[in-house]
């Protein structure tokens, strides 16, 4: 990690190599807290970015991002991708397929809150096609 730049006032962790198998490029994961709601700090190096994933829950929960460094995308399916930079917040209902990651050109931090809720699973699905992803920005 001596390569990577100082970002936010946030510590980039280790790298995320639990989900590894979920993300195409690296990232980083730095817990924050664990209760009363988990909170994570994730980086993204350029480029990298999770697959589609939903968060379900029969009741509550879906997922909280704040950004807070370099600029970023979420994009839900069927959507247009939404560029995200440090200030943006995204609220994620519960059932919902989408993705987030950093630009092609940017490294990219954002803190992920997981909002309680019951029966609550994440459901990781296909990667973010390249090609898609390639017209963004």
């Amino acid at each position: 990690m001596q390569n990577t730049p100082q970002l936010s006032a946030f510590p980039l962790g280790n790298k995320n190599d639990a989900y590894a198998k979920y993300f195409i490029g690296q990232s980083y994961l730095a817990p924050l807290a664990l209760k009363p709601i988990p909170t994570f700090n994730v980086t993204f190096e350029p480029g990298c970015r999770n697959n589609w994933h939903i968060h379900h829950a029969s009741r509550g929960g879906g997922q909280l991002l704040i950004c807070v460094w370099g600029r970023g995308y979420y994009q839900e399916w069927g959507k247009p991708a939404r560029e995200l930079k440090p200030g943006d917040v995204v609220v994620i209902p519960p059932g919902v397929k989408h993705w987030h990651g950093a630009a092609k050109d940017s490294w990219f931090q954002h803190i992920a809150q997981e909002i309680p809720g019951e029966d609550s699973s994440n459901e990781w699905l296909e990667p973010v096609d390249d090609e898609q992803y390639g017209k963004l920005g």
